[in-house]
Parts: structure tokens; C-alpha cells; sequence
């Protein structure tokens, strides 16, 4: 597996977050390689979204699996003196059932795996929490009866038992639910029990020892990342890995508010020594 203590170490130039066209990515893969070489990374992670055993438009089939493996080679021997190229996938966690634990990601030349949780069980079936924020307040209503409290908790409890389950390397943008909870409750995250959510799940992650992403996808338009700034202290003070990465779904974003975030987390690394 890929040392990214070491990589992070050494430099900021790398991302291993990205999608394409294999899964809601809006570039081949080409193009989106050709577009971090570049911008000077010396690292690259292409990581679709997994095959799910439920219906997604957003993620790949495992038919296509096999032509994703061959056109991340296909790029390697043509791209490789100038830039390192990874197979991954984001992996959903769908509970005991699915999720980067499950053997079938076993079978597959991953170089890494990155663990995500994007749907929460709901009756007999999952619906995806992670989109824009009007089809969350709609899925709010039809699924959830407006119980924002439930979804919250259920999303960490799914969070916490995918970094109990293990499988994966990274663990991606893990509080993401923040950001549509918020819209949908203001102050939500600073309420007690919120909190504590996350401190679980930091727990969790600490015991662990999983890389954390910290996700910078939407920073330059609504500045902020995933995690929240506020969580990062603790993370810095076990240390744990911690990468950096956009989640580039276009080629103009394959570092799109990395730069800025980058220092500002250096800075608070200095501050946790000092």
C-alpha cells in the first residue's frame, strides 16, 4: 500500500481524490491526468465511486470496472515519467452488507481504498444524503419526516461502524452531513449532541489509525472543507495521516482550494507544537 505519511511529508503536490467519467466525474480520465500533470502533481489517485449493490446514477458498474483498471495502466505507461498515477475507489459503506470490507474490493488491483458513507439506510432500502442541498430538504421530507437529528446520528453511526469494520485507507470527507444539516438547521453543529457525534467518530478514527482526507472540494464557494477546521486539532495531536485532497470532479478543479487550505493547516500544525 501507499505510504502517504511519507508523501505528505515531502510535498503538497499530490491529490488522491478525483472522478471521471466512470463514475459522476464530468472528464475522461485522460484529460483529468493530463490536467494534474499540469498543474505539477507528482501524485495522483484516480477513485471512482464503488459499485454498489443499489440502484446510483453516481457510481460505477462493476462492468466497468475491468476498462477503469486497464485505463489507469493505460495511463501509467504513458504518463508515468512525469507523474504517479494510483488505482482506488471511494467505497461506499452500506452497512454488514457493502462497504471497503467487503471481499469483492479484495479481488481488485486497488493501490488504495477510500471509505465513504454517501446513503443511510432508510425502511428497506438507502437514499443518498450527499447531494445539493435542494434535493437533501426534498429527501428530508419524503424519507426522513424532517427528523434532522435522526439522519445526523445515523450517518455517524454509519461512519463509526465502517472505521470499526476497517478495509480502506482513507476515510473521505467524514463530516460531510454537516454541510446540508446546517442549511437545513442553522447552529445545528454546535449543539452538544452534534458534537459529540463527531467526537465518536474521531475516536474511532484515532483508534484506528486510518488516514483522514481533509476534503477541499466546495472551499472556494462556500469556504469550507471536511472536516471543519475545529476538528482538526485532535487529529494533528494523535497523529494520524492526514492528506489533503479536492475531489476534483472537472480538470480545472484538480487543486481547486487546496492551496489555501494547505496553509492554513501547516499553520495549525504549528500551533499544536508550539
Amino acid at each position: 500500500m501507499i505510504d502517504f505519511a511519507k508523501i505528505v511529508s515531502t510535498t503538497d503536490r499530490y491529490n488522491f481524490h478525483s472522478h471521471t467519467q466512470f463514475c459522476d466525474g464530468r472528464a475522461d480520465m485522460s484529460v483529468m491526468a493530463e490536467a494534474a500533470v499540469a498543474s505539477e502533481m507528482l501524485h495522483w489517485g484516480f477513485s471512482p465511486h464503488s459499485p454498489v449493490p443499489i440502484e446510483s446514477s453516481c457510481n460505477m458498474s462493476k462492468d466497468d470496472v475491468a476498462s477503469y483498471v486497464e485505463e489507469v495502466q493505460r495511463l501509467k505507461n504513458l504518463l508515468g515519467s512525469r507523474i504517479n498515477l494510483y488505482t482506488s475507489m471511494e467505497i461506499d459503506y452500506l452497512g454488514d452488507e457493502w462497504g471497503p470490507s467487503h471481499s469483492y474490493f479484495d479481488t481488485l488491483p486497488l493501490d488504495y481504498r477510500i471509505g465513504s458513507v454517501h446513503f443511510l439506510p432508510c425502511g428497506e432500502g438507502y437514499v443518498d444524503v450527499d447531494g445539493r442541498f435542494d434535493s437533501f430538504k426534498i429527501k428530508m421530507e419524503r424519507f426522513f419526516n424532517n427528523d434532522i437529528r435522526h439522519v445526523v446520528e445515523t450517518f455517524y453511526l454509519q461512519s463509526v461502524n465502517m472505521v470499526k469494520a476497517g478495509g480502506f485507507d482513507i476515510i473521505g470527507h467524514f463530516d460531510k452531513i454537516g454541510h446540508n444539516a446546517s442549511m437545513f438547521a442553522p447552529g445545528i453543529e454546535d449543539e452538544e449532541w452534534y458534537v459529540e457525534c463527531v467526537d465518536r467518530l474521531v475516536d474511532a478514527i484515532i483508534e484506528s489509525g486510518v488516514a483522514v482526507e481533509i476534503n477541499t472540494k466546495v472551499w472556494d464557494g462556500e469556504h469550507r472543507i471536511f472536516p471543519a477546521f475545529r476538528y482538526l486539532p485532535r487529529l494533528i495531536d494523535s497523529g494520524v495521516t492526514i492528506v489533503v485532497n479536492s475531489d476534483a470532479h472537472y480538470p480545472d478543479k484538480v487543486d481547486a482550494g487546496r492551496e489555501e487550505v494547505v496553509k492554513r493547516f501547516v499553520k495549525m500544525i504549528d500551533n499544536c507544537k508550539n
